[in-house]
């Protein structure tokens, strides 16, 4: 079997690439930044080229037979009277080709950055005598001048005047807007030095070493055939791309969608700023719904299939890889994207229900995109408790298991049609079976690095842990009036001078939802103290108290007595109960018995 490759390799020369340009048959993808180049970028670029050095290769994907469709946009500078469709597209190469078709093709200054990062208009000259020095750098002999080409002092006084062909000719100063077309500047340049010898031997020998290596210059080009597929361009483009920005999928969908003149990126505005009326749905991305919306499309393709009596295992897969995305057509994206936006907003009811207000509490954003792509299939039917209940269920299994850290889209594509399943009354989907506590995690856990710790905070103020102080519930109001955040029971301060270990003393064990004023009032004292404080503050019973540390499973009587070893052994038997419930499966209490981990680093997921 013979390898069909999916590219050429050839070279073009400088002055038809820029041509080309011009005439709108090379163009560039809409998911190509702007053109950025500063001046001395642009001035080393043509000083390379000028001296025949390589600039690296260009980068270009046909698009003869229509099977790549994405919207073009003209290289910055060019205007044509009327649309042209390219017959290429740019996907390496474009700061370059743009330096060089602004430089030395289109005849206009060339608007770019000086090195303050300060916008400035300016045309590329060479000086003639320098270009032609033997030890002379050729980056110096390229000079760069504002559009009305006069250098000014610091005082905006004139210092040379370039402004007329004559000062060209005076200063010895080649404009290299000329360097495709040079003849009638070079008459006028002889015409002007009376045909000095001197002169026409210098000329002469600068159109040899400089404007034929110009005119002669080769660019490097690699062409992808019409065939090549979407994905593979995608990472075609991000591995060759030498702006060194990386590509996204949203990027390059939103360049699909533009061929069919869907804006994609308006779309997204509008649905971004519905998410945003939800604190926690603030960190949705423009990624996370066109997987949502991958995932929905290619369930219902594997439906179809199905019910057409195609056998499983020849059914279109349920998936929402890079490749997948791709493949999605703007006819399907229309007609799911709706239901995933009301799936994300159902999601956020059911994350504020379980005390999850802000995206900053998010164990996992990810975990969002399958939850939402089952809520948009289920529709009103996930409303009933039945279903809710194991929706639930599924993420804490997903959190406390910590499940979503990688490899996270294989586990979407199982998770939305094992849910719906499960649903309907069929076996517990993988990340229900899956999900495992180990005890001793819980020593470990001790920042917000990890999935699990955002949890337990949140399965504390889920099961209705009051202030200490105020003793109210934290509710989403009081969550973000009261600066509600998770701080510790037996405070660092009295811990170190206890001589508790800090591994020990800061794992999730030792740590509960508490509001900033109530946090401040306990300080670094001994929970003896401030307890006794904090019911002379609220005036409060001692009763009163021992029920509010109840609603975050914490024994009084430790807390009274000053006692961290035996409160640490109580609390961590608690969670552990919490966990439990919250995950429907049991856990193995007896190891965390035996167990005096309390290692030095913690795992981020």
């Amino acid at each position: 079997m013979s390898a069909t490759t999916t590219f050429d390799s050839t070279k073009e020369s400088l002055s038809d690439m820029l041509r080309s340009i011009q005439e709108g048959k090379t163009q560039l993808p809409d998911f190509q930044r702007g053109w950025v180049w500063d001046d001395g970028h642009i001035r080393s670029l043509l000083a390379s080229v000028s001296l025949s050095y390589p600039i690296g290769t260009v980068m270009l994907l046909m698009t003869g037979d229509g099977h790549i469709r994405f919207r073009p946009r003209l290289i910055e500078g060019v205007h044509l009277p009327t649309r042209v469709e390219p017959e290429r597209l740019i996907l390496d190469g474009q700061q370059r080709l743009t330096s060089l078709f602004q430089a030395i093709f289109l005849k206009q200054p060339v608007e770019t950055r000086d090195s303050r990062k300060k916008q400035r208009k300016v045309w590329y000259y060479i000086d003639i005598a320098k270009a032609l020095e033997t030890d002379g750098d050729r980056d110096e002999a390229i000079i760069s001048i504002p559009e009305d080409r006069m250098l000014r002092n610091f005082r905006g006084e004139v210092i040379a005047d370039y402004s007329t062909p004559a000062s060209e000719y005076a200063f010895g100063l080649f404009p290299l807007s000329k360097v495709f077309d040079c003849f009638e500047w070079r008459d006028a340049y002889h015409e002007y030095w009376d045909y000095n010898k001197d002169k026409l031997k210098q000329f002469n020998l600068f159109e040899r070493e400089v404007i034929k290596r110009f005119e002669q210059y080769q660019m490097p080009k690699i062409s992808l055939h019409e065939s090549t597929p979407k994905e593979a361009v995608c990472i075609v483009f991000e591995k060759v791309n030498t702006g060194g920005v990386s590509l996204t999928v949203f990027e390059l969908m939103t360049a699909t969608f533009a061929a069919d003149d869907y804006n994609l990126r308006d779309d997204w505005q509008t649905r971004r700023t519905i998410f945003q009326d939800y604190k926690v749905l603030d960190g949705v991305t423009s990624d996370d719904l066109l997987q949502a919306i991958t995932l929905l499309a290619t369930n219902e393709r594997r439906r179809r299939s199905l019910d057409a009596g195609t056998p499983p295992e020849n059914a279109p897969g349920v998936s929402c890889k890079r490749k997948d995305i791709l493949r999605l057509t703007l006819d399907e994206y229309k007609y799911w994207v709706d239901a995933a936006t009301k799936g994300f907003k159902k999601v956020a009811g059911l994350l504020y229900s379980q005390k999850l207000y802000t995206s900053r509490d998010l164990p996992y954003r990810t975990q969002l995109v399958p939850l939402a792509a089952v809520f948009a299939v289920l529709g009103d039917e996930a409303d009933k408790d039945s279903v809710r209940t194991r929706l639930v269920r599924w993420y804490w299994c997903g959190i406390l298991g910590e499940l979503y850290g990688s490899a996270i889209e294989t586990r979407f594509a199982k998770d939305l049609p094992e849910i719906l399943r499960w649903i309907k009354g069929g076996e517990e989907p993988d990340t229900v079976r899956d999900a495992n506590f180990v005890p001793v995690r819980l020593h470990t856990l001790r920042t917000r690095n990890s999935a699990a710790y955002k949890g337990i905070y949140a399965l504390l103020l889920r099961d209705g842990g009051l202030d200490f102080l105020s003793g109210k519930p934290i509710e989403e109001q009081m969550y973000s009036e009261e600066q509600i955040d998770i701080h510790h029971i037996f405070p660092r301060g009295w811990c170190d001078l206890q001589g508790i270990p800090k591994q020990r003393y800061d794992s999730i064990v030792n740590k509960t939802p508490l509001s900033a004023r109530t946090n401040k009032l306990i300080g670094s004292k001994a929970p003896s103290l401030y307890l006794m404080q904090m019911q002379q503050r609220a005036e409060v019973e001692e009763e009163r108290m021992d029920a509010i540390l109840g609603t975050h499973i914490i024994d009084p009587i430790c807390l009274r007595l000053d006692e961290f070893d035996e409160f640490f052994q109580l609390r961590e038997r608690a969670l552990l109960q919490r966990i439990e419930q919250a995950m429907g499966k049991a856990v193995d209490f007896d190891s965390m018995l035996t167990s005096d981990d309390f290692g030095a680093d913690e795992d981020e997921s």
